[in-house]
């Protein structure tokens, strides 16, 4: 009502007035539909024939509906139940998979906030509320009651998945095969923990957890390979069919489909000869995400971190590529210190609110390791496929892959091993992250001045 009222009334000001007021009234509307969608998600979060059985002994059925996550020393499974979505954590070792029938027996409880390593306190049932889950069995006893009771074209796609791991890591060794699945499929937990640590203290974490960067690589391969043989409509078709397998295969998370909808978008503004702004697709991915899932704007950090850093993407790199004219632009060198940089300070408020580490290496090893991710990731996808035809042919690939992927473990080796690399920032108060984004907004709207256009904004999809 609110809304509506401001918009009749921005309309009686007079033309002059009325755009402004518009878009205010605008703004409006979309906080009360927000609010709305926000309370349906949250009256259908608690489940009451549950809410009564936690702290007690259960014994529920149901389907496990995501490709299990192994971790060190357990397995997180998402068991779809008739009550809603359980994840029950057991002890690693069995060999479950998407579309098992299970039968849980356990303690029902409702996840937990703790505190990690570097100080901070995790919120655990937000992160898991943006996960569709209320309720949580540890150390659950998990039997299989029957298999493939999913979906057959989701359960091939895994089982193609792993397939294709296990022929990975018989011709790559370790670190390199596990950064190898994790440039390609997104599969973090095959790094190891150390490993994970230096690439978090070097500040190129976001290579294996599918950046929008991995995620475009893979569709202009998949676009190269379809316009080699088919016209642009077909291509375009088999490409937004491909983008959707892949989101599919690595998990649908937060910020694959935040890529995966503007890749889409991108396609088929493509086929219309229209013009594509980028701003606006990622725009209208968050609106499409929020309304299928609106606790991801409080409690997804991978949502809110691949938005900032797409949107200082758009919005700054135009202007620092203009002054860094003078640096070499062989080997993208100069693309990369630009996303670099642009990224890092986008993220920077809320990363250091929410995770506490500030890597000091970090421009440098991303200018360094990054021209490396492309031929690293087609080395292996070419490794794995081959290695399903001939695996004496997938040999001399397989030591190539190695060379590539073993150059960015060394790359952040040596600067993870710097005494400076990284450091802790203090736990800090929240108010300081708007602080942060007002300088940040003011800094975007003085560069923006001059031009009053949005004419030469274009996306480029590195680090977000």
């Amino acid at each position: 009502m609110v809304g509506t009222a401001v918009a009749l009334n921005g309309r009686r000001m007079g033309s002059a007035h009325s755009a402004p007021v518009v878009l205010f009234s605008i703004a409006i509307l979309c906080f009360a539909l927000g609010a709305v969608r926000l309370q349906l998600e949250s009256d259908n979060a608690i489940k009451p024939f549950l809410e009564d059985l936690v702290g007690d002994q259960v014994a529920l059925e149901g389907v496990v509906t995501r490709d299990p996550e192994v971790r060190a020393n357990s397995v997180h499974l998402y068991v779809k139940t008739e009550h809603g979505l359980i994840l029950a954590t057991t002890e690693s070792g069995g060999d479950w998979r998407y579309g098992d029938l299970v039968f849980l027996q356990g303690t029902l409880k409702r996840p937990e906030s703790f505190e990690t390593d570097l100080g901070r306190t995790f919120n655990y049932p937000g992160y898991l509320l943006a996960q569709r889950v209320s309720y949580m069995i540890s150390y659950a006893k998990v039997n299989r009651k029957a298999a493939d009771q999913g979906s057959a074209l989701v359960g091939r796609l895994f089982d193609l998945k792993h397939a294709f791991m296990r022929r990975i890591e018989v011709y790559l060794p370790e670190p390199s095969a596990g950064l190898g699945e994790g440039l390609l499929l997104g599969v973090k937990q095959s790094l190891g923990e150390e490993l994970e640590q230096t690439f978090r203290r070097t500040g190129i974490i976001h290579i294996v957890v599918l950046s929008g960067y991995n995620i475009m690589i893979v569709v202009y391969f998949i676009l190269y390979l379809c316009r080699s043989f088919l016209s642009k409509r077909i291509s375009t078709f088999f490409g937004i069919l491909a983008i959707v397998a892949f989101a599919v295969l690595v998990g649908m998370g937060a910020t694959v489909i935040r890529a995966s909808i503007m890749a889409v978008l991108l396609l088929v503004v493509g086929l219309t000869g229209r013009i594509y702004l980028a701003l606006n697709g990622l725009l209208l991915a968050g609106v499409l995400m929020l309304l299928w899932n609106p606790y991801s704007l409080a409690f997804d950090v991978g949502f809110q971190l691949s938005f900032l850093a797409t949107l200082g993407l758009i919005l700054l790199t135009p202007h620092l590529e203009e002054r860094l004219q003078w640096m070499p632009s062989a080997f993208k060198l100069r693309e990369f210190l630009v996303a670099t940089v642009v990224t890092q300070l986008f993220v920077l408020p809320l990363l250091l609110y929410q995770i506490g580490e500030f890597s000091a290496v970090a421009i440098i090893v991303n200018v360094l390791a990054l021209p490396m991710v492309a031929p690293a990731m087609l080395l292996t996808f070419l490794t794995g496929v081959i290695a399903f035809v001939s695996p004496a042919a997938a040999l001399p690939i397989a030591y190539v892959t190695h060379l590539s992927l073993a150059y960015i473990i060394k790359v952040a080796a040596w600067f993870g091993a710097l005494p400076f690399a990284s450091f802790m920032v203090p736990a800090f108060s929240f108010c300081f992250v708007p602080i942060g984004y007002l300088l940040l907004g003011y800094l975007v709207w003085k560069l923006n001045r001059p031009h009053n256009s949005l004419k030469g904004w274009t996306i480029v999809e590195t680090n977000s």
